[in-house]
């Protein structure tokens, strides 16, 4: 089987052509097929099948992939083809030979090291698979360009077969194919070198002289110029009548060009990218990759380090073009400007160098045709700029570094190399590299730099540079940088060119007002990334007048979309963002959109907590509505709220701390509040234990003492579960000061039910009965019905704690009627173990198994892990006493993973008990026969 896109787009198996269906279809066939083997995004794919896409175009693409996925796997071939969905996007996972255009420009690059006989033999074969014009039947800007880079790539191999068939002694053969192209490309010189050449082998020499004239002419009446000064030789040579031979090369300029910068000292990392750009080398058609990357991630450095690495690869030579689309002067260098430089470095003398930038770029093309060339357009500002700079001959590589995507380019076939931070590994190895091994000694020093200058290379080689230059210590630029707000400063060197805030600056200054000021508000975000809804909280916008600007920002490489609608971008462009936010914004319109900002995430962390725990009792300081502009999220389900819990979690922690800090103490409060409950489920237990340490602060400032003492408790709540207990004693004690002030009954019942379970779990099942019994003595005379269906549950577990089951099953039943009849499934949850405890302990086996399967039941559905945990190792310690130590051991093997997976120390416990286990079973069934 084989995809075909020299004529119709087709494929091709068991000798017919399958149906493919509408253009559309076709369409997307061809755009994958020109990556064979190589992901293609969601964005690039839509670019090149639509002009402008459609505001559905993913979900249209998607009908098409399924119906082409099903028509491949219908198709015969081994291996087989498919179509396979990339982590952003989708790839077409076939054999490049198995795509005629790959196939084709493969066998025209073996040629040009093939011996002459091989060589015309491979070049013949490469041209009978063209079948006519290149997907044919498709319209559209993508379809355009891919056409026309596809006619270069067939006149570069045509001339080449011309060459090699009069080196073989057959120029009548060449003749007609040379002159029917030459008519659609009347501007080409290595054609018509090639085409005079073959004439006069065909001893036709007046035909070789009517054709110069014609040539020339034309030259001069569309360009402007004359033939190059080899055409002009090969011209006089003809009018001598002298011999002239097939030449090896259709060179149209004297002298090879060797432009690249000095090699990069310190150069660290990048192997993927370095691989990737080594792809080039083997490219089907001419090699474009754009590197792209935000300021100061080291993008020239990759292109130049690649180049000095392959630059033998290129005997014709190599041209390093800076187009200043990002600097201190703001003068971005035209693509005329460009050209004529280019038109230089291969020789083109000032005086042929027509006016036009349309003649210019066809000379261009004309004297690059058939050079085996590397072209590095180094800080492209973006498509426009770079699109007249390609040759469009596959044997040119170019090699374009922007700040910016590119999307144009990669829509067009250009293979994507996105530069992100180095790793921790490639910091160190570049700091290393640098300031020689022994820094490595300097391991507090190292590491508090690398952070500090966030794995940005620009800013680890200015701090290597200032080390070095100035003897300055290792460990002073680390405290130096570790100042709050002064890392900028210190990565000052005094020239623009190499100081990170003056990098930064240039792309700030390309970008449009809106884009502009969603940047500098991206510098008042918290957490480590933030994702569209808490965006336009942030900007006070609709989140449809927001992808615009975010489409500039992430295009120019200052913000990072990582995942799907989430966005990031490293500390040192967030410390730049928010100077530029105090510079130009007014005070008070940071402190909007900062208030904007956490009102959303308080709102959907309350809204999200409402499904993760229905039962619980009112947030004592209740949310007013939210800020004008703020967005919060709301939520179908509790599967929904704890995903989006588990997504912005380290976001919503920041968002506190952040909240307190500021003097948003109620939001703060609030946040802490809404938090819990997901934290004690996945058993983020020392999230907890600050979040509620911040929330006694606030409360405390906002003379809130109801506030203060709720969160005593449930800071306490956390400590317990940490075995902090002298300190959960002290918290409780607080909060039962308080609410016994305040004359809050409810309170002090539920502080009495914690001190319960502070006891118990010090094993003093005594005292922790005594004090249920208060907390169930203070709910009496309440309308709180959970409170008191968790005292009865207390107290049934303490009566098993002192061995009284019969209590325990007397009390445990009365609280499971009343959670069950209010749908309190955390409540009927914790019962069911305690139910089960005690059947275990009454020999009731079957009955404890019953209880705990019910109980790890419910748990799952609360998605409650750490509960989840306890009440398999409780089923297992049943299954073992009842002699069935497989099924134990398979209990405890998913509760080790569960306490594992929350790094709660649980998980040893268990292990032990497996290990036990293990011996115990291995006693029992004796050595191995």
């Amino acid at each position: 089987m084989e995809v075909r896109l020299l004529g119709p787009v087709e494929i091709w198996a068991e000798g017919r052509s399958a149906a493919l269906g509408p253009p559309q279809r076709r369409h997307t066939l061809a755009a994958l097929a020109v990556d064979a083997g190589r992901p293609v995004t969601i964005e690039t794919l839509a670019a090149r099948v639509w002009d402008e896409p459609p505001p559905k175009a993913a979900r249209v693409l998607q009908v098409h992939i399924t119906h082409l996925r099903r028509l491949l796997a219908a198709q015969a071939g081994t291996p087989p083809a498919r179509l396979v969905r990339h982590s952003s996007g989708y790839l077409l996972d076939i054999a490049p030979d198995r795509v005629d255009v790959h196939r084709f420009a493969e066998q025209v690059r073996r040629a040009r090291d093939a011996a002459p006989a091989e060589a015309l033999t491979l070049l013949r074969t490469s041209r009978s698979w063209w079948r006519g014009t290149p997907l044919a039947g498709l319209t559209g800007q993508w379809v355009e360009r891919l056409r026309h880079a596809y006619g270069e790539q067939y006149l570069d191999a045509t001339v080449a077969w011309g060459l090699a068939e009069l080196r073989g002694g057959n120029p009548l053969a060449a003749l007609g194919p040379l002159a029917e192209l030459a008519a659609d490309h009347p501007l080409t010189e290595p054609l018509a070198d090639v085409l005079i050449r073959a004439y006069v082998a065909a001893g036709r020499p007046a035909d070789a002289l009517a054709y110069y004239a014609r040539f020339r002419g034309r030259l001069a009446d569309e360009l402007g110029v004359d033939p190059s000064a080899t055409l002009q030789e090969l011209h006089q040579a003809v009018l001598r009548g002298e011999p002239v031979a097939p030449r090896e090369t259709a060179e149209l300029a004297a002298g090879t060009p060797a432009q690249l910068p000095a090699d990069v000292p310190g150069f660290a990392g990048r192997t993927l990218a370095l691989h990737t750009l080594d792809n080039l080398l083997t490219e089907t058609a001419m090699a474009v990759a754009v590197v792209s990357g935000t300021a100061g991630v080291g993008k020239t450095a990759l292109a130049v380090r690649w180049s000095h690495a392959v630059r033998s690869r290129f005997p014709d030579g190599q041209i390093f073009v800076n187009l200043r689309g990002f600097g201190p002067t703001g003068q971005v260098v035209s693509p005329q400007e460009a050209l004529r430089g280019l038109l230089d470095a291969l020789g083109v003398v000032p005086g042929r160098v027509p006016a036009t930038l349309d003649a210019q770029a066809a000379l261009y093309r004309s004297v690059a045709a058939g050079r085996r060339l590397l072209i590095v357009l180094d800080n492209a500002r973006d498509a426009e700029q770079v699109r007249p700079l390609l040759p469009g001959t596959a044997t040119v590589v170019v090699v374009v570094t922007s700040r910016a995507q590119l999307t144009g380019l990669l829509a067009g076939g250009a293979s994507s190399v996105p530069l992100d931070l180095l790793s921790r590994v490639e910091a160190e190895e570049l700091l290393t590299n640098r300031l020689g091994p022994a820094v490595v000694a300097q391991r507090e020093a190292l590491d508090q730099v690398i952070t500090a200058c966030a794995r940005l290379p620009l800013a680890l080689n200015i701090a290597a540079a200032r080390t070095r230059q100035t003897n300055f210590p290792l460990s002073a630029l680390a405290a130096e940088l570790d100042e709050a707000g002064d890392r900028l400063d210190a990565l000052e060197v005094g020239d623009p060119a190499g100081d990170v805030r003056a990098v930064l600056s240039w792309s700030y200054a390309a970008l449009s007002a809106p884009a502009a000021r969603l940047f500098r508000l991206l510098g008042l975000a918290v957490g480590p990334d933030i994702d569209a809804p808490a965006l336009t909280g942030l900007a006070g916008m609709p989140e449809r007048d927001l992808r615009a600007p975010l489409r500039e920002l992430t295009r120019a490489s200052l913000v990072t979309e990582y995942a799907p609608g989430r966005y990031t971008l490293h500390d040192l462009l967030r410390e730049y963002a928010a100077e530029l936010a105090r510079r130009d914004d007014a005070e008070d319109v940071r402190r909007s959109a900062t208030v904007r900002l956490l009102d959303h995430y308080t709102h959907s962390a309350y809204a999200a907590d409402r499904l993760l725990n229905p039962p619980r009792e009112p947030i004592l300081l209740p949310l007013g509505e939210p800020a004008a502009g703020a967005s919060p999220r709301r939520f179908t389900d509790l599967t929904a709220a704890m995903a989006w819990f588990g997504e912005q979690h380290a976001v919503l922690l920041a968002a506190l701390r952040h909240a307190a800090a500021t003097g948003l103490d109620r939001l703060a409060w609030q946040l802490a509040w809404a938090l819990d409950t997901y934290s004690s489920r996945k058993g983020h237990l020392h999230d907890q234990v600050e979040s509620w340490q911040v929330a006694i602060e606030c409360a405390a400032r906002l003379g809130e003492l109801p506030a203060r003492a709720y969160a005593h408790r449930n800071l306490a709540q956390a400590g317990i579960k940490l075995g902090r207990w002298t300190e959960a004693n002290d918290n409780l004690r607080h909060a039962l000061d308080l609410f016994t002030t305040l004359g809050d009954r409810i309170g002090q019942a539920r502080t009495q039910h914690h001190l319960a379970y502070l006891w118990g779990q010090r094993k003093e099942p005594a005292p922790a009965l005594d004090h249920a019994r208060q907390a169930l003595a203070l709910f009496a005379g309440t309308d709180d019905r959970a409170g008191q269906a968790e005292a009865l549950n207390a107290i049934g577990w303490y009566h098993a704690m002192l061995g009284e089951f019969a209590h325990t099953l007397t009390h445990c039943r009365q609280a499971l009627d009343i959670f069950v009849a209010d749908g309190d499934l955390h409540g009927a949850t914790s019962t069911w173990d305690s139910l089960g405890y005690a059947h275990h302990h009454l020999g009731h086996h079957a009955e404890a198994v019953d209880c705990y399967q019910e109980g790890i039941a419910l748990a799952r559905t609360l998605q409650h892990d750490y509960f989840v945990a306890e009440l398999l190792v409780h089923l297992g310690d049943t299954h073992l006493a009842a002699g069935r130590p497989a099924a134990a051991r398979i209990a405890w093997t998913e509760a080790e993973q569960l306490f594992t997976a929350l790094d709660h120390p649980g998980a040893s416990a268990v292990r032990e008990s497996l290990r036990h286990l293990g011996e115990q079973v291995g006693a029992d069934h004796g050595p191995p026969a």
